[in-house]
């Protein structure tokens, strides 16, 4: 037996990629996108027809130049999308613009838009989640959402408080960064942090023992692993978004894992639970510095990448 064969006697594996090839070899249950992995897969050759079709849609719409981009990207992200599901059974995050991060109107028009392409594509809302950054605006936008029965996946989360704050907003899934959280403390440190000692393996389990503790339905999803034993030492979380070089490791690595993560182990747990209003909020996610930090560097980033796609595509449009 495989790692990865034992995995997913306990977790769900998600794959992390926009290269639909790859996703295709892995055969995961569901995948995730977002602006960094979409810019990489676009500017592949074998993806170029899902960049010419959204640019052609963009091209017939009306409005100016900057209307005809952003609906260009919107389309490209979904496009990208439906390739996706072809080969998962489950569903795909497809991402909310980073620019929309601090703005909760605006985040819940994008995501109403992105759901409508989805659906008119013949696409059920159980099979996409929408994909927002865990900041306090960003949350309230999910929770209409979920009310709306469009199932959010909140990223960039690095902090105990957003956690809390997205499971008191009934979110679908989370998607804690554990490789961002080690490699925040890798640099702090000035050296590699021993297996047993993952801060980010850390966090993922206080939060799925908070979550399970207290009955909260979200989801834990770990993500941004930088090992296989970040991944393995995560066995049992609900699911886990692994990078197919990762899922390639697991499989190739022979081993019966037994989970780490418990229902038993969360019950038994120390902890007492938490209410988040805004202030509250604010204040605990400010009180931690690097989730503080990782957000802000992690809503720069993917705002750079959504624009250098942009920036890919901007000459065929015609801009």
């Amino acid at each position: 037996m495989s790692l990865l064969d034992s995995l997913k006697k306990y977790t769900v594996v998600v794959a992390d990629t926009g290269d639909i090839d790859a996703i295709a070899r892995a055969k995961p249950q569901d995948a995730t996108t977002n602006p960094s992995l979409i810019l990489a897969a676009a500017q592949l050759p074998q993806y170029q027809h899902l960049v010419d079709q959204a640019v052609l849609f963009a091209k017939k719409q009306a409005g100016d130049a900057n209307a005809r981009l952003s609906v260009m990207m919107d389309k490209l992200f979904v496009f990208f999308g439906l390739e996706i599901l072809k080969h998962v059974p489950g569903r795909v995050s497809t991402e909310v613009d980073a620019r929309l991060s601090f703005d909760t109107e605006a985040t819940l028009a994008k995501a109403r838009q992105l759901i409508g392409y989805y659906a008119e594509a013949g696409v059920g809302r159980d099979r996409v989640l929408i994909k927002i950054g865990s900041t306090w605006e960003g949350i309230r936008a999910a929770e209409v959402l979920e009310r709306e029965g469009i199932h959010c996946n909140l990223t960039l989360l690095f902090s105990f408080a957003q956690a809390v704050a997205c499971a008191e907003a009934g979110v679908t899934l989370i998607s804690p960064f554990v490789g961002r959280i080690y490699d925040y403390y890798k640099k702090e440190k000035g050296a590699e942090i021993p297996p047993d000692q993952d801060p980010g393996v850390a966090s993922v389990t206080k939060i799925y023992n908070y979550f399970k503790k207290f009955g909260y339905k979200t989801q834990v999803m770990g993500a941004s692993f930088r090992r296989v034993e970040q991944i393995t030492r995560l066995a049992g979380s609900d699911l886990l978004t692994i990078s197919p070089d990762l899922i390639e490791k697991l499989a190739n690595s022979p081993g019966d894992l037994q989970p780490a993560l418990t229902l038993a182990g969360a019950q038994a747990s120390a902890g007492e639970k938490l209410h988040l209003d805004e202030k509250t909020f604010r204040w605990l996610h400010n009180e931690d510095a690097m989730g503080t930090d990782k957000l802000a560097e992690g809503i720069r980033r993917f705002n750079a990448d959504s624009r250098k796609l942009e920036a890919h595509v901007r000459q065929t449009l015609a801009l």
